[in-house]
């Protein structure tokens, strides 16, 4: 595929189905791009559709089937919208540490495909705001998932949820207090079982 240079190829683009409930449209918006009045639009279709396909099947999908509604805080990138949101200071990272992450339709240093979403599990809120245990979604998801990175933030407990060819395994938090890494590749906790971690939520989720 192109990349769009008309509004209804743009549209096709959107029509794209990564997986059984989300289009490539879902991860278009961007409000840097709305608020600077620039495109967010895929130089490389294809490969932002590989890769988005990938993060969709694999984490997105089954984490929605076990929790219910996902909300996208932000998602893909282009190039100019990534480096715009760096120069003004919208916690945007450089553009090169952004390849295989938010900005899809690059593959990094390595030559490595990858895809990243900021997300909230809707069905997380509550439980999080009453504990403040980000943890214990981010242990399920190690569990279950085969996820890259996971980055929390403090607000409803978004997070970056990255699929990446070559993963990590990597979770970090901006929530205080705690540790800014939670476990990466080499830690000794890395293949342990956690479910003492997420069986509170799971509890709480049952009702």
């Amino acid at each position: 595929m192109k990349q769009p240079g008309s509004v209804k190829s743009l549209e096709n683009l959107g029509r794209v189905r990564l997986s059984k409930n989300f289009f490539m449209r879902d991860f278009l918006y961007s409000e840097i791009a709305n608020f600077y009045g620039i495109q967010n639009v895929p130089d490389d279709p294809d490969l932002a559709i590989a890769a988005g396909t990938r993060l969709c099947e694999e984490l997105l999908e089954p984490l929605q089937a076990r929790f219910g509604r996902i909300s996208i805080r932000s998602a893909y990138r282009s190039c100019a919208v990534n480096e715009l949101g760096n120069a003004k200071g919208h916690n945007c990272a450089s553009n090169t540490a952004n390849y295989a992450r938010h900005i899809w339709d690059r593959r990094d240093s390595q030559g490595h495909m990858g895809a990243t979403a900021c997300i909230v599990v809707n069905s997380f809120i509550d439980y999080y705001q009453q504990t403040g245990r980000w943890e214990a979604l981010a242990w399920w998801i190690h569990d279950h998932l085969p996820y890259g990175e996971m980055e929390f933030f403090k607000t409803y407990a978004a997070f970056n949820l990255s699929w990446h060819e070559a993963p990590a395994r990597r979770i970090t938090s901006w929530i205080q207090p705690g540790k800014r890494v939670l476990t990466q590749s080499g830690d000794a906790d890395v293949e342990r079982n956690h479910a003492a971690e997420y069986k509170p939520l799971l509890a709480y989720l049952a009702g």
